[in-house]
């Protein structure tokens, strides 16, 4: 079974930074992509970050400049560096992953974990 486990939330002021980390394990073939994506309070889930095989990453406009995304391959792990955050990142940030397996590809969810920034 392959899953994910994200870590690193928490509160913190305006202004100031948190890392969050996510571990994949179980057994598979390899990963395509790994991303972070945030939900708030009322709003749909968005988009954060994502970082492909061969390094390629993307933004959402919101982060870009403040927030960095980063993989490491042989650990199965990837972070996402959060500097200068803002009251608006207050989230809850989900880690996601496109897996192939033996039997199946498709998208594993990590169950979240909670980003409060405060004002």
């Amino acid at each position: 079974q392959v899953q994910l486990v994200e870590s690193g939330g928490g509160l913190v002021q305006s202004g100031g930074s948190l890392r969050l980390s996510c571990l994949i394990s179980g057994v598979f073939f390899s990963i395509d992509d790994m991303s972070w994506y945030r939900q708030a309070p009322g709003k749909q889930r968005e988009l954060v970050a994502r970082i492909t095989r061969d390094g390629t990453t993307n933004y959402g406009d919101s982060v870009k400049g403040r927030f960095t995304i980063s993989g490491d391959n042989a650990k199965n792990t990837v972070v996402l560096q959060m500097n200068s955050l803002e009251a608006d990142d207050t989230a809850v940030y989900y880690c996601h992953a496109l897996v192939n397996t033996a039997t199946w590809k498709r998208g594993v969810w990590g169950q979240g974990t909670q980003v409060t920034v405060s004002s």
